[in-house]
């Protein structure tokens, strides 16, 4: 059975915030959560049967005003939060992802993937990486890739571990939510798209990131990061405006109850306006899709502790709740 929080409460910044939920035996539905920890089913309010989070995304601007109403409305048609099932809160198209953000991050995986023969100390070899780092930052190139959707779990999911996965490791993140489609925006205007935050543990078996049979073509982002659950999302997407900085916020992982993830997402190379923009610049950004920004120092790679059957991660980025997850081993 998924875990779930002992007492699930919500918890995030400002008023209101946005997820799909499941009354037992009956179909997800968009819902409005407070921080009273009640949730009103959307369809009705909002006159549209067959709507969706990512419906709400593709009319943002002018349902914002409207959801805001209904937040303060005691008199809706509320249910208790713990009575429901919490799904990943979007579906969304495109996920964009991205790698090699967190400066420290970087500097920790190149230091444990150094072949055996690396003539570097770790020293010279930290050293070297950060001032890659800081060249990228001034040449303003950001490193995308993108992502499948049917990666995309609940934030109380089981993650299911493939049989073939070697090294599953941990990767918490600041995404963002598009709102309005981007293509080609400038920084200046990149987070006019952006419709909120969630949060996403971006999986990754580190053994087949690198093809050992190709090395001139590098990374496999298909088969290290997307088997079906290795993305848990949610528990819920909270408007941007709630934020008061995405440039600010504190991205923890615990394994086990373990600290192993402790950052602040001041230690981006590239914000959240500058990812937007770069993915923009190639591919056109719609309602729904997500934007993930990296994760910070602090894998398993880094700890030497890989995933195995029976861990539970608990994430947490400020203002936006918190996902708790038990990994399994893959049945036939």
């Amino acid at each position: 059975m998924p875990v779930k929080p002992a007492a699930p409460s919500a918890s995030f910044s400002g008023p209101f915030a946005l997820g799909t939920f499941s009354a037992p035996d009956q179909a997800p539905f968009p819902g409005l959560v407070t921080p009273e920890s009640r949730v009103l089913d959307l369809r009705a309010p909002l006159g549209d049967p067959l709507l969706t989070t990512r419906r709400i995304c593709e009319r943002w601007v002018e349902l914002l005003p409207r959801l805001h109403e209904l937040a303060r409305d005691a008199a809706g048609d509320w249910q208790p939060l713990d009575a429901l099932g919490v799904h990943a809160p979007v579906e969304p198209r495109q996920v964009f992802q991205s790698g090699a953000n967190y400066r420290q991050h970087v500097i920790d995986l190149e230091v444990a993937h150094r072949a055996p023969d690396d003539p570097r100390t770790v020293a010279e070899a930290r050293a070297e990486v950060a001032a890659i780092m800081d060249r990228r930052a001034a040449e303003d190139l950001p490193y995308v890739f993108i992502g499948l959707p049917s990666a995309l779990t609940g934030p109380y999911d089981d993650v299911v571990l493939p049989a073939w996965a070697e090294q599953p490791d941990w990767e918490l993140e600041l995404a963002a939510v598009i709102a309005k489609p981007a293509h080609r925006v400038p920084v200046e205007e990149a987070l006019d798209h952006v419709a909120g935050y969630t949060i996403a543990n971006d999986l990754t078996d580190r053994a087949t990131v690198f093809r050992r049979d190709m090395n001139a073509i590098g990374t496999d982002w298909l088969r290290s990061k997307n088997a079906p659950g290795f993305t848990p999302l949610g528990p819920w997407i909270v408007p941007a405006g709630s934020i008061a900085d995405p440039a600010d916020l504190r991205v923890t992982l615990k394994l086990n109850g373990e600290t192993m993830q402790d950052e602040s997402t001041k230690d981006m190379i590239f914000g959240v306006a500058r990812m937007v923009s770069y993915a923009s610049q190639s591919a056109q950004l719609l309602p729904g899709d997500l934007v993930l920004t990296g994760s910070p120092a602090g894998n398993g790679m880094h700890w030497g502790r890989l995933l195995r059957e029976g861990d539970v991660m608990d994430g947490s980025i400020t203002g936006l709740g918190a996902q708790r997850t038990r990994c399994v081993g893959e049945t036939e």
